[in-house]
């Protein structure tokens, strides 16, 4: 008898020495390079250089780059060749032999300014792309974390289900020992068989919430779904206090969905005050070198202007410039009210989160822990029955179940002040 209760106080001891690891997220092993899914660094780095949507749009950045050097060049001169004085005595086409031969070289001039502000318009087109594809890093960041913090708690917490089926499975032979000695009634081992079972049916649950985060991290990252990830080694770091102040003002300068409407105004004003040139005629001009009987005898020059009568059509034009540039900058009011808005609400949920975790981490963690090793100690001596070191056993894993939430909501949170900041705290 005695020696049956010292086994059992010593694997009591045991996972009570276990238990506690789960405040502090485990120690990650020192490698050169971490398997691909034990870190989120690592496969933040892994969705940069393979994620095929930030390739593709490299590709678009890469073309309206290329747009605006063609934007601002003249247009390509024109050549054109003229036989004149051709007759039934002397109708060759052989320069030399021809009569006169007309060799005209012809050259548009947009009117001052439109090249200029075609190549602005341009610029501004490569600047939205830019944006943009720095809008979809910054989502796929988010999303990616987002997804680690969520396969991380499934994997923390079947991690902990593990613990605690330790734990029932040394209640279960305290309460068979006491059983046998006429201290317990069966109902005892009964008990804490179908608290097992239970954690066993929750063990599942949390296998199956494993598999999907990392079918979802697998699919962001560009790879098989059913690609193999590491497991992973510990949530990242917070950042400082200090590097969560003037978050509004980073994101008036960062956020790239309001650079990129920003760049969609500089782009219709710089159109709208394009379509206004067009009131102006732009200008042809050439030269015309004349060659008689194989000689060059005579030159001609040439001016050409196109006559800006369809004043109707212009109009039309100028009045759709203004209502995109008008309607550009509504938009980024709008998005700006809203991107602000989202950042608040994201600052709130962190804030939520953190109380959350510091409650836990000074008080009801500590308290809990206290509670179960008291009911554990209180069981076996008989001075409580054996549902109420269940209920201690319950409220144990709940607390650290809650903590864990907690500081998976913490990253989802971080996460979208970095999507809103449009990078990195």
């Amino acid at each position: 008898m005695h020696l049956g209760r010292n086994r059992w106080l010593a694997g009591i001891q045991l996972v009570l020495l276990v238990l506690p690891a789960f405040v502090q997220a485990a120690g990650s092993a020192k490698e050169a390079e971490p398997p691909l899914g034990a870190t989120v660094q690592g496969l933040l780095a892994w969705a940069e250089q393979h994620n095929p949507e930030l390739t593709a749009m490299q590709y678009e950045t890469e073309a309206a780059e290329a747009r605006v050097q063609p934007a601002g060049a003249l247009p390509d001169p024109t050549f054109r060749v003229e036989w004149q004085d051709l007759s039934r005595n002397n109708s060759s086409l052989v320069p030399g032999e021809a009569e006169s031969i007309k060799y005209t070289v012809a050259q548009t001039l947009p009117f001052w300014g439109k090249r200029e502000l075609k190549q602005e318009v341009a610029t501004a087109e490569v600047e939205q792309t830019q944006a943009r594809r720095r809008a979809t890093a910054a989502e796929l960041r988010a999303n990616i974390k987002t997804a680690f913090a969520q396969y991380y708690q499934a994997w923390r917490a079947a991690t902990l289900t593990n613990e605690m089926q330790l734990l029932l499975r040394e209640m279960e032979n305290l309460a068979r020992t006491r059983y046998a000695n006429g201290l317990a009634p069966q109902q005892d081992t009964l008990k804490a068989q179908t608290e097992q079972t239970a954690l066993r049916t929750s063990r599942i649950t949390w296998e199956a919430e494993q598999r999907q985060a990392r079918a979802r991290l697998n699919a962001l990252l560009g790879r098989p779904t059913t690609a193999p990830l590491a497991e992973p080694r510990a949530l990242p770091d917070l950042p400082r206090p200090a590097e969560l102040a003037g978050l509004e003002q980073r994101v008036w300068q960062s956020n790239p969905t309001l650079l990129a409407q920003s760049a969609q105004i500089t782009a219709a004003e710089q159109t709208r005050r394009l379509t206004e040139k067009n009131r102006y005629p732009d200008l042809n001009v050439g030269v015309s070198p004349i060659q008689r009987k194989g000689e060059f005898d005579r030159w001609e020059l040439m001016l050409e202007v196109n006559i800006p009568l369809q004043q109707e059509t212009r109009r039309s034009q100028e009045r759709e410039a203004a209502a995109m540039l008008a309607a550009a900058q509504i938009r980024q009011e709008a998005n700006a009210n809203q991107v602000l808005g989202s950042l608040q609400e994201a600052l709130a949920g962190l804030d939520s989160a953190n109380r959350q975790i510091q409650l836990l981490k000074t008080s009801l963690l500590p308290q809990a822990e206290l509670s179960l090793q008291s009911a554990l100690v209180n069981y076996q001596t008989g001075r409580i029955d054996f549902t109420t070191a269940l209920d201690a056993q319950r409220q144990i894993r709940q607390t650290r179940l809650d903590y864990l939430k907690a500081q998976v909501e913490q990253q989802i949170r971080l996460a979208e002040i970095e999507r809103l900041v449009g990078a990195p705290l």
